[in-house]
């Protein structure tokens, strides 16, 4: 079955040249056979039969997709069958037969035997390696076929397309369009997907991601080592982004879920769990000649499973308490752990509380929440709110309710597990809770209001202010003849209604350019979802062109925001003031009706976390490319510190809150949890701690003392995942499973041996003093009494430096679930300080 128009060419040639019948038998008897033995073989068909084989080497290819044996990452010795996409350069394998059975070497063949089944040989034909299972009363008549896609499938014969087996009911790590997730009910199949066990092994690895509770209501949940991992929020198939539709099948021969492509580009798109249990989604971008990762999850702390245990709910917004919170009527199971930021022990029902069966007991009503899991509920699809209220409240170990058009009625009967606030796609959770509970939450209900009023108020008062100062602008702009542009506004009036926020501030004008709503609007064609850009805690952010071309990115403050108009002033009036190539350069703001928004220059190459987070994005970035993006973010943070004029703690450093412009340097993002010191303040207390979790100091995380010894700690944080690739928050290793990022490479250069960490995608002829004096200026960083921290400005010098350095003590925070101790020095967890004239792994 070798079927290459060249040979039909060559024997055309062959015809052509002789004008005798034996001469044309002689090249079909000797030369022919020839170069089928010396040419490559490639089969170019879609299909093969009983009497053919794909051997290694061999091509089957339909549409977009090419079936045949390859190796995966760095092995170069086993073999396997798989699916992949044909005109995608960089090899992607989205199905693969015999993952746990691989070929040891190229006589892999891939057939279908007497039965009619497929099977791989390798030398011994006796004994498959891997079989599809089936047999056919007409085995002579099978076809095996490759769909468009992606899809291998067995047919009963050619004319009948009847499918006798297929590929997608046995997934591998990938969720193509039109492949199903979910349970036969039938025949007891239950298609997930599974992640390989490594790069370069696609062996069944420890995580899988399935549909579970057939019976009541499908969730999807991630599971590692046997544990759920992650679960997605209720109903996801409601879900109609990039380009494909998800669909809920559920009947009595099944229940499955199955996204369908709306175009051939929507094909070029899927869904991958990796080795660690993170889920994405990647769509093929073919101007970059990358995938483009447009979701992932769990990405932050409240995304794991039951992060805050049994009844317990996780608030990464909360605004003055640690990250998880206990549900009305319940109080910590451990309150030292609880405080540590170990909630997983979760909360019980308060000591002393009065029944709440038939005793006046109330509901208590907390908005925008993903549901707890369905496993302990029950599902009625056709029950009102009114009458889901009371189904619950007749029933003594009712819990808890919540209804919706997604979900219809869910009543639960037990722990209430994974909770959190879900402020965009969240729900109304009800709580059932005795009347003392309930009188609790009802003044602290009023105690909100009245807080909601008066800012309100206070808004209603910024925005009269705005306008007021808009019309004295106007009166200006007409007496100064044109001198400032039309759009131009002096904010000075702005920053008196912040004067406290910073020094000084009467002396400082700042003219920054006004844009109405209708401007922006049209910029953004009316704020589309193909503009947008992406969602942070302050709200959207969408990319906008101006009637001159200029290009601008627009930060849109969400109405369900953590933030408010205290971070929108704050970052106004900080980044309006702030002038460093490396600081991202505001071009205005917008203030009309209920709007806020800031605008920006717009960075094409979006945030440092899309690169070096990204197995294909950070291959675009060489350790020198990284190096000049450390310079880069040094520099703006000591800007920040000391040379601007004002002192300015920025709170919240992140790879995310560091935008690449074209020509990738990098400038700081985000002021809006900033705050100024004054010039001879050091450090400052508050008691609403902010910022993103794994990259916090611990005398800010657990006391709300802030200063730029701070900063100094989450630039470490960030100095560690440049170099690395890899995220503080999420990190696992197996040998590790309770050490986060840097834990385990503080263990690594403790060992001498932290060279094992630094990101593959640099390369192998990276300069290696350099990389290891990076690494030890990081754990310098995030020692953990601040005194010991160095200055941006040491920093600096120690980059630019062949100076000997000092031998960092043990960070902070080295562990995911740390104990509770945090204060006091320890002596067994410290090194002695000493220099070094030569930079080495510790």
């Amino acid at each position: 079955m070798r079927t290459v128009s060249f040979l039909y060419f060559l024997s055309f040639i062959g015809q052509s040249h002789s004008s005798t019948q034996a001469k044309t038998t002689m090249w079909f008897d000797t030369i022919l056979p020839i170069l089928l033995v010396l040419l490559p073989s490639c089969v170019c068909l879609d299909s093969f039969t009983l009497n053919q084989a794909i051997k290694d080497g061999d091509v089957l290819v339909s549409g977009i997709f090419a079936l045949g044996f390859f190796s995966p990452g760095n092995s170069s010795r086993n073999r396997y069958v798989g699916v992949w996409y044909n005109q995608i350069s960089n090899q992607t394998v989205v199905w693969i037969a015999n993952r746990d059975n691989p070929v040891p070497d190229t006589s892999g063949v891939l057939s279908i035997n007497g039965d009619g089944g497929l099977v791989i040989y390798g030398n011994n034909r006796s004994f498959p390696l891997w079989s599809a299972n089936v047999t056919l009363s007409s085995p002579n008549t099978s076809i095996a076929k490759l769909l468009d896609t992606g899809n291998l499938v067995l047919l009963e014969n050619e004319d009948s397309q009847k499918v006798i087996w297929q590929g997608f009911d046995y997934p591998t790590d990938t969720m193509l369009p039109f492949m199903k997730l979910g349970l036969n009910r039938r025949s007891g199949l239950n298609r997930f997907i599974t992640s390989w066990k490594s790069k370069d092994d696609p062996g069944t690895g420890s995580c899988s991601f399935r549909l579970v509770d057939p019976n009541e209501f499908p969730q999807m949940i991630i599971y590692k080592n046997g544990a759920p991992w992650w679960r997605a929020e209720v109903a996801p198939w409601a879900d109609q982004t990039w380009g494909t539709t998800t669909i809920l099948l559920n009947n009595e021969d099944e229940v499955s879920i199955m996204s369908s492509a709306k175009n051939r580009q929507s094909n070029l798109s899927r869904t991958v769990l990796d080795e660690s249990g993170t889920l994405g989604r990647f769509t093929w971008n073919d101007r970059a000649h990358q995938w483009t990762e447009y979701w992932s999850a769990p990405v932050e702390r409240c995304d794991f499973y039951a992060q805050c245990g049994p009844n317990g709910y996780c608030d990464p917004y909360a605004a003055d308490t640690i990250d998880c919170g206990c549900l009305p009527g319940f109080e910590p199971k451990s309150p030292t752990d609880w405080y540590a930021r170990d909630g997983t022990d979760g909360c019980v029902k308060k000591k002393g509380g009065v029944s709440t069966c038939r005793n006046g007991e109330k509901f208590v009503n907390l908005e925008s929440m993903k549901i707890p899991d369905l496993s302990s509920a029950l599902v009625n699809m056709n029950v009102s709110v009114k009458a889901c209220k009371q189904i619950c409240l007749t029933n003594c170990s009712c819990v808890a309710y919540s209804s919706s058009d997604k979900t219809g009625c869910v009543t639960w009967y037990g722990e209430l597990m994974d909770t959190r606030m879900l402020p965009d796609a969240g729900q109304a959770l009800y709580v059932r809770v005795d009347p003392i509970v309930f009188a609790q939450y009802a003044k602290k209900s009023n105690d909100s209001l009245s807080k909601k009023v008066k800012l309100a108020i206070s808004l209603a008062s910024v925005l009269a202010l705005f306008l007021l100062v808009l019309l004295v602008c106007r009166l200006q702009r007409r007496k100064r003849k044109g001198k400032r542009s039309q759009n131009e506004c002096s904010f000075t009036s702005f920053s008196e209604s912040t004067r406290g926020m910073e020094p000084d501030e009467s002396s400082i004008s700042s003219d920054l350019p006004f844009f109405d709503l209708t401007t922006v609007a049209a910029a953004t064609n009316s704020f589309s979802a193909a503009n947008k850009l992406g969602t942070g805690g302050f709200g959207s952010v969408y990319k906008g062109v101006l009637s001159n071309g200029k290009e601008i990115a627009v930060k849109r403050l969400s109405k369900t925001s953590g933030q408010g108009i205290e971070e929108f002033k704050n970052e106004v009036v900080l980044i309006a003031k702030l002038q460093h190539r490396n600081l991202v350069r505001i071009l205005g703001c917008c203030v009309q009706d209920e709007e806020k928004m800031l605008i920006y220059e717009y960075l094409p190459n979006k945030g440092l976390d899309y690169f070096i987070f990204n197995d294909t994005n950070r291959a675009l970035l060489d350790w020198t490319r990284r190096f000049e993006i450390i310079l880069g973010i040094t520099r703006g943070i000591l800007y920040l510190h000391q040379d601007s004029r004002l002192r300015i703690i920025h709170r919240d450093l992140k790879a995310s809150n560091i935008l690449l412009d074209a020509s990738m340097n990098p400038k700081i993002a985000d002021f809006g949890m900033a705050r100024i010191f004054k010039g001879d303040q050091n450090e400052a207390n508050t008691k609403r701690v902010v910022g993103t979790y794994g990259y916090m100091s611990p005398e800010y995380a657990m006391r709300g003392r802030f200063s730029v010894k701070s900063d100094v700690y989450s630039y470490g944080v960030l100095l560690i995942e440049i170099i690395t690739g890899r995220k503080n928050n999420g990190f696992y290793h197996e040998e590790h499973p309770d050490s986060n990022l840097v834990g385990y490479v503080w263990k690594l250069w403790t060992e001498g041996n932290v060279l094992r960490i630094v990101d593959s995608f640099i390369g192998e002829s990276y300069p290696i003093n350099e990389v290891l004096k990076c690494i030890q200026i990081a754990f310098l960083c995030l020692q953990e009494y601040p005194a010991d921290r160095p200055t941006m400005s040491e920093v600096l010098f120690m980059l630019g430096s062949d100076a000997a350095l000092l031998s960092p003590r043990r960070p902070a925070f080295l562990l995911e679930r740390s104990s509770s101790y945090i204060g006091g020095r320890d002596g067994s967890n410290s090194l002695n300080d000493f220099t070094c004239s030569i930079v080495e792994a510790r």
